[in-house]
């Protein structure tokens, strides 16, 4: 079997899935809508105020700086682990800590710039 004959049956069972999930909840979903159907639900309580509130920015840079922190995280992964499998160990070794650096300074810049201040 060739190999991209496993890609072309993974891509349609997956476009299938999704056209099935899709159908399936047209078929499935309630046909008359009243207020108790359509009214947010948290735990049986009446909702305390609108769900639409305003958050604060700060909630926004933490995850951002999480997100790009977390991601450049899984790039070790692969630097650790053909560390030893490759002969330039010092050109990847370099490498490792040109990719830190740049982090530090990243990390730094973030920090004098207080986006990790909370209160302010």
């Amino acid at each position: 079997m060739p190999s991209w004959v496993a890609i072309v049956i993974l891509m349609a069972v997956a476009f299938l899935f999704a056209v099935g999930s899709l159908v399936g909840t047209l078929l499935l979903k309630p046909r008359r809508k009243f207020a108790a159907k359509v009214e947010a639900y948290e735990s049986g309580m009446p909702p305390i105020s609108d769900a639409r509130g305003r958050h604060n920015i700060r909630f926004y840079l933490v995850a951002v700086t999480f997100l790009i922190f977390d991601v450049e995280l899984l790039f070790f992964y692969p630097w650790a682990l053909y560390f030893n499998m490759i002969d330039d160990q010092l050109s990847l070794f370099l490498a490792g800590v040109v990719f830190i650096v740049i982090l530090a300074v990243a990390f730094v810049y973030e920090w004098r710039k207080g986006a990790l201040d909370w209160n302010r």
